[in-house]
């Protein structure tokens, strides 16, 4: 049965990450009366890949469906992290409404503005809502301010800069119009979406019209299309007519779906204003219009902003690659970026001069990190090069992309982070004392200058800092960074690292691996203290004579290793280094395993 597009709410929820969207989310679905009483709910409901339930983040929007007191609330949870801006990019034409949740202590971050910008380009109403008031250090009036200054900022018109605010505390399921007044429910909030949020726009008596924009797969029917249907009807059975970049192809719908809280329901057909799920073609694309056969009229096509960084993925060469992964030859590596280009608008994949390596680049390195994860989980091998930024060419001037980064710091680490960003070549633009012992920080800096940062940042905050970034364009090249200072201990032979060797080795720089590791020629097992590079044996096993020497019956004491995340690794290596990833390691190696090799490429390189 068809729903009164009068009585159809499509919104999306904004913020920047960590700001309890997915939160707000799973009450507001709770609430409306969704489930039993005593049905069992997972926390996090539409978090639904293992890699959001582990980080805690939303990686991909996704869709969710629930009705109050008469009206179908179609909703869409998006990414708050700015690497994942393209998933905000698409599907926000899906909505006529937005609710933009701002912390009452951190307040507008960069991500707040790239999401709300994106929602005052589509025109769509926002209702802004301060979650977290219960925070100890909440600045709630400070914030309403902030978010205020951010919608003047952005260009809002006076109609746009009129918002409703409502508070809320999203763990609690508690929304109020008074942060004085708290509440037991979220009905507040359900009131002022309805009350608000316009119903969709449609078109009456015109044809079929859905721009695909976001794509899903059964394993009974194959592909699927997400989108809201922008005019016509569509019902199982119809012929209608798929409007793709190069060609359009004639179709029969399948199968029909509509979301139940975050589950597809089948049903017979689907009217304008709804967001819909269609199956029966095998190659749908994000941007494609669907639309009738015999009045063709296709949408324009969904345009995401270019992917400033860049990265090799390559077949695993060394020796033990095809030990633990059952994807490992190029073909696979392939076949598999293929697949993440079909729903993941903001990645690019290029081929190299090799037919063993692909250049694959994203918006920056924690959406290039979630796909080698994801990757990994999935039985691929490879390895990957030191993330580049990707570098433009107009006339004769190069130009690289830059980033704002927003600090958020004790006033005591000030000037050390100042001073390592100035190096960076970074311009501070901004700088205020929250009053709280804490300073924010804002500067603007070659996206190059923050590769391998993050990791410094954290340690000489002593873990108390926030640093978040937002992609600012393309301005002129800024001349030469220095990079990583240390060297690296390369393993001089393949076998079995030993606590003695390491023992050894210890004092001359941080150990990467930890007793009984394989090892392989070419493997980097440490960082070294000075500049250079250190060829090690970290196989040699101690001497058993029986004649008593001094240092005999020395203890073996080893430092605890931390172990090699892919980020830190990420961060850490140099361009001649490379990371191999498998499902069960992750090991770091120079690009060039043969030693001789390497110095003669060294030298060559010098003269």
């Amino acid at each position: 049965m068809s729903q009164d597009p009068k009585r159809i709410r499509n919104i999306a929820i904004i913020a920047h990450v960590d700001h309890g969207k997915t939160t707000l989310v799973d009450h507001l679905i709770k609430q409306a009366g969704t489930f039993r009483e005593n049905e069992h709910v997972a926390e996090r409901l539409m978090d639904s890949m293992d890699l959001e339930k582990e980080r805690g983040i939303t990686i991909a929007a996704k869709n969710a469906s629930f009705m109050y007191e008469g009206y179908k609330i179609n909703i869409v949870d998006t990414p708050g992290h700015s690497d994942f801006g393209g998933e905000v990019e698409r599907v926000l034409n899906m909505v006529d409404g937005a609710i933009l949740l701002v912390d009452a202590s951190e307040g507008p971050l960069p991500q707040t503005r790239f999401v709300l910008k994106k929602a005052l380009e589509q025109n769509i109403k926002v209702i802004v809502c301060i979650n977290k008031i219960d925070r100890s250090d909440a600045r709630i009036q400070e914030v309403l301010n902030e978010v205020f200054d951010l919608f003047i900022d952005l260009d809002a018109t006076e109609e746009q800069a009129d918002f409703t605010t409502v508070y809320a505390i999203a763990r609690e399921g508690m929304a109020t119009l008074d942060p004085e007044k708290h509440t037991d429910s979220l009905k507040v909030l359900y009131e002022k979406v309805i009350e608000l949020v316009p119903p969709p726009k449609i078109e009456e008596n015109q044809p079929l019209q859905i721009l695909v924009s976001n794509l899903s797969y059964n394993s009974f029917v194959g592909r699927l299309a997400v989108g809201r249907i922008r005019s016509g009807k569509i019902k199982v059975g119809d012929e209608i007519m798929a409007c793709q970049e190069k060609s359009n192809k004639k179709m029969k719908v399948s199968a029909l779906y509509q979301y139940h809280v975050n589950q597809p329901v089948q049903v017979q057909e689907a009217s304008a204003g709804d967001i819909v799920i269609v199956a029966g073609m095998d190659d749908f694309n994000i941007g494609d219009t669907l639309t009738s056969a015999t009045d063709p009229r296709p949408l324009p096509r969904i345009r995401v902003e270019e992917p400033t960084v860049g990265m090799i993925f390559s077949v695993n060469d060394g020796p033990f690659g095809g030990r633990d992964g059952k994807n490992v030859t190029s073909r696979k590596i392939l076949e598999r970026l293929e697949k993440e280009l079909l729903h993941n608008v903001a990645i690019r994949v290029e081929k190299t001069d090799s037919n063993e390596a692909f250049k694959v680049m994203g918006r920056g390195e924690l959406q290039l990190g979630v796909l080698i994860e994801q990757m990994r989980r999935e039985g691929y091998e490879l390895c990957v090069s030191k993330p580049q930024v990707v570098y433009k060419r107009e006339g004769d001037k190069l130009l690289e992309p830059f980033e704002i980064a927003v600090i958020d710091i004790e006033d005591s680490h000030v000037g050390v982070v100042t001073e390592k960003l100035g190096q960076r070549k970074g311009v501070m633009t901004n700088m205020a004392s929250k009053g709280s012992g804490r300073t924010r920080l804002e500067f603007r800096i070659p996206s190059r200058g923050l590769i391998g940062y993050r990791s410094e940042f954290m340690t000489d905050t002593r873990g108390t800092g926030l640093l978040n970034t937002q992609y600012d364009g393309y301005d002129d090249y800024r001349g030469e960074i220095s990079a990583r200072q240390n060297g690296s201990m390369i393993s001089d032979r393949q076998g079995v690292a030993t606590a003695y060797a390491i023992w050894n080795l210890q004092e001359r720089g941080k150990m990467l691996v930890i007793p009984q590791t394989d090892v392989y020629t070419g493997m980097i097992v440490g960082e070294h203290a000075k500049e250079n590079d250190l060829e090690v044996n970290i196989t040699r096993e101690k001497k058993l004579t029986n004649v008593r020497a001094s240092g005999a019956d020395e203890a073996i004491r080893l430092v605890p290793v931390q172990p090699i995340t892919l980020e830190k690794a990420m961060e850490w290596i140099s361009d001649d280094e490379l990371i191999e990833v498998t499902p069960n390691h992750i090991r770091l190696r120079c690009r060039e395993l043969d030693p001789h090799k390497r110095k003669r490429k060294a030298s060559i390189e010098k003269d």
